[in-house]
């Protein structure tokens, strides 16, 4: 039975908003369930479900994310967008860790332990690289901000659900912490840029990971640039 529940982590990014708006918009979900730090205005009509995670600690959102699927009892798939999206440079990499690493390796081992869950749709970064160095600056695009994403697909891997399946997308079009400036830029420049590279928008993201969600691959994978854009124009429903 394909999964009737989408469960989500980093719904209040730029493109969780827009996958939390796909997944309202499609219909292979019967409910949307999203694990935000604050509940969010109701918004009518909706299939929208916020579950509070307070304190954000990794075992409380694990309990939470139990206690979500456990709701339905149905099957669902996983969701997470989550990530520090500007400001790594100034953040220590443990600081970075906790969020990107600790967290979604919390909902990974919430997903997998509930019983529901087979798959999870998971947004890292293009360059994601467990061995880059740990050392120097943590900025988008350095090594280290490499490490900690390579580090965070690993562990969502080792302790999620049977399938994941990795989004790894370069700069993304449509986020509030992508300059104007480089966004025309990159999208001016994307024939010449190599692809792997080349700009998304957060629409395509959001698109292709819903697709991926809908077809159900049978085994983890990683998706650069020509992956995304492909899911994102396969329209399943």
């Amino acid at each position: 039975m394909p999964p009737s529940i989408a469960i989500v982590l980093g719904a209040s990014g730029s493109v969780g908003e827009e996958l939390v708006r796909q997944l309202n918009a499609s219909s292979t979900f019967q409910h949307v369930l999203i694990l935000v730090r604050r509940l969010p205005e109701p918004v009518q009509p909706t299939k929208i479900e916020a579950h509070l995670v307070d304190p954000m600690t990794p075992e409380h959102l694990a309990k939470v994310v139990m206690q979500a699927s456990a709701k339905y009892n149905q099957p669902a798939v996983g969701f997470s967008v989550l990530g520090v999206g500007a400001g790594t440079a100034k953040m220590t990499i443990e600081e970075h860790r906790a969020i990107d690493v600790d967290l979604n390796a919390a909902f990974a081992r919430g997903l997998k332990a509930s019983g529901n869950v087979n798959h999870l749709v998971f947004m890292s970064a293009v360059g994601a690289n467990i061995n880059a160095s740990a050392t120097g600056s943590g900025a988008a695009g350095m090594p280290r901000y490499a490490r900690v994403k390579g580090e965070a697909e690993a562990a969502v891997c080792k302790q999620g659900p049977q399938v994941v399946s990795i989004l790894r997308p370069s700069v993304i079009i449509g986020s509030k912490h992508t300059p104007a400036l480089l966004a025309s830029v990159m999208s001016l420049a994307s024939p010449i840029i190599p692809k792997r590279y080349r700009p998304l928008r957060t629409s395509e993201i959001a698109r292709a990971m819903v697709t991926l969600a809908q077809t159900s691959p049978t085994t983890t994978a990683t998706y650069e640039f020509e992956e995304i854009k492909a899911n994102a124009n396969h329209k399943v429903d």
